[in-house]
C-alpha cells in the first residue's frame, strides 16, 4: 500500500479554464492493485527542481466507466496542480500509489436509498465517482447533488452532470449555488450558507428520507452544512467528510537533527510497515512520527502532511500518541487506535505502531 507504481497519461482534457481531467494507464501487471472504490483517491509523486512533492487527487471516475481519471484542479502557488494543467502531455509516466480513502459507502444491488452530497469546487472530482457509481450498482437509489461555484463557467464536469440527469430521469437531481448570480435570477444564488441550507431542506430536501449525505469541499463551506444537517435533526453518522489540504508551495517542514532529537527527552518508536519493523529515537516534542521517521531512513506513506488525506494512516499498537489535528479519520476509527502519522507526537517513552494492520 505504501508503494508507488509506474502509471502512463494516457489522456489530458482541458474541463475549465483552470482543470483538467487526466486518465491514467497502469501497467497490466498493476492493473488490480488500482482497482478503486467509488470516493477515493491517488497519491502522486514528482520531483520539482530536486525536491519531492506529493499531491493527492481523487478519482471522478465510476467503478464501472472502465478506466482510471482524476480531476486536477490549478490551485495559486501549486507547483504541480500547475505543471498538470500546463506541462503534463498523453504519454507521460509519473508514480502513482493505489487508490486509498474511505469517502463511501457499502452499496448493496438490491437497496432503495436516498442520497444527498454537497460539493464545493473541485470537491465534485470524489462526489462524481460516487453519484456514478451509486446509480448504476443500486439502480433502485436515488442521488440529489447541490453544488457550489463561483461562477458558470467554472462548474467542473458541468455536461457530465447534465447527461446524468437525462439518463438518470428522477432519480438524480443538481442544484447549482453560483456566487455570481443574482437571487431574482436564481433564489439559491450566492454562498452555500445556513439560511441557503435551512432554504434547501425546507424546498427541495426532506432530510427525514436521507439515508446517507457526502460532504467536499471547502472547510467553511462543509463546517456550515454539517451544522444545519445536524440542527435540522440528521443524525451525525449519516454524514460524510471529505476536506482537501492547502497543496500550494513548497515550503518544507523546520529541520531537527538527529543528535538534537537524541538529547531531548526521546522516545523509541517502532514502526512497522509491510511486515518489517524499524526502530528510532525521536524527540517527544518538534517533528511528527512522519518527518522522525523520514529524517531516520525509515520510508513511510505519506502525501498531505495536514491531517486531510489519510495517506498516512497506522494504528497504535503499544505507548501513546497525541495527535494535532484530525480531518480525514472517523471516531470509530480514532477509538480503535489508529491515528495520522503526519500530525502524531509521541507522549510514551515507548511508542509502536502499524501501517499493516
Amino acid at each position: 500500500m505504501a508503494h508507488f507504481y509506474p502509471v502512463t497519461v494516457s489522456d489530458v482534457r482541458r474541463e475549465t479554464r483552470d482543470a483538467v481531467v487526466v486518465t491514467l494507464t497502469p501497467r497490466p501487471e498493476d492493473n488490480d492493485k488500482f482497482d478503486f472504490i467509488q470516493g477515493q483517491y491517488l497519491t502522486f509523486r514528482r520531483a520539482f527542481d530536486g525536491e519531492e512533492l506529493r499531491r493527492c487527487y481523487s478519482i471522478c471516475a465510476g467503478r464501472d466507466d472502465g478506466v482510471l481519471r482524476v480531476g486536477i484542479k490549478r490551485v495559486d502557488g501549486g507547483a504541480f496542480s500547475t505543471w498538470a494543467n500546463e506541462q503534463l502531455v498523453s504519454g507521460t509516466v509519473i508514480d502513482v500509489m493505489p487508490p486509498m480513502g474511505t469517502f463511501h459507502s457499502s452499496l448493496v444491488s438490491e437497496a432503495s436509498r436516498n442520497y444527498l452530497a454537497f460539493a464545493g469546487g473541485s470537491g465534485i472530482t470524489p462526489v462524481l465517482s460516487l453519484i456514478k457509481t451509486t446509480l448504476t450498482r443500486e439502480p433502485k437509489s436515488h442521488f440529489t447533488l447541490a453544488y457550489a461555484n463561483r461562477s458558470i463557467n467554472s462548474i467542473m464536469f458541468r455536461e457530465e452532470l447534465e447527461d446524468l440527469k437525462n439518463i438518470n430521469l428522477g432519480r438524480f437531481n443538481v442544484l447549482h449555488v453560483l456566487e455570481s448570480e443574482s437571487p431574482e435570477s436564481n433564489p439559491m444564488a450566492g454562498r452555500m450558507d445556513q439560511a441557503k441550507c435551512a432554504q434547501l431542506f425546507r424546498s427541495w430536501v426532506q432530510l427525514s428520507t436521507i439515508d446517507m449525505v457526502f460532504l467536499c469541499g471547502p472547510k467553511p463551506m462543509m463546517d456550515v452544512v454539517a451544522a444545519s444537517l445536524r440542527d435540522h435533526g440528521l443524525n451525525g453518522d449519516k454524514i460524510k467528510m471529505e476536506m482537501f489540504a492547502s497543496q500550494a508551495g513548497r515550503a518544507k517542514q523546520r529541520a531537527i537533527s538527529v543528535r538534537d532529537t537524541a538529547s531531548e527527552a526521546a522516545c523509541q518508536v517502532s514502526i512497522t510497515l509491510d511486515g518489517v519493523t524499524r526502530t528510532f529515537a525521536m524527540s517527544v516534542r518538534g517533528q511528527s512520527i512522519v518527518d522522525a521517521a523520514l529524517e531516520n531512513g525509515v520510508v513511510v506513506p505519506y502525501a498531505c502532511k495536514a491531517g486531510v488525506c489519510s495517506t498516512c494512516r497506522a494504528k497504535v499498537l503499544t505507548g501513546k500518541i497525541e495527535m494535532e489535528a484530525n480531518h480525514a479519520l472517523e471516531d470509530y476509527e480514532v477509538r480503535r487506535g489508529y491515528v495520522l502519522t503526519c500530525q502524531s507526537h509521541p507522549t510514551t517513552s515507548t511508542v509502536s505502531i502499524s501501517y499493516d494492520e
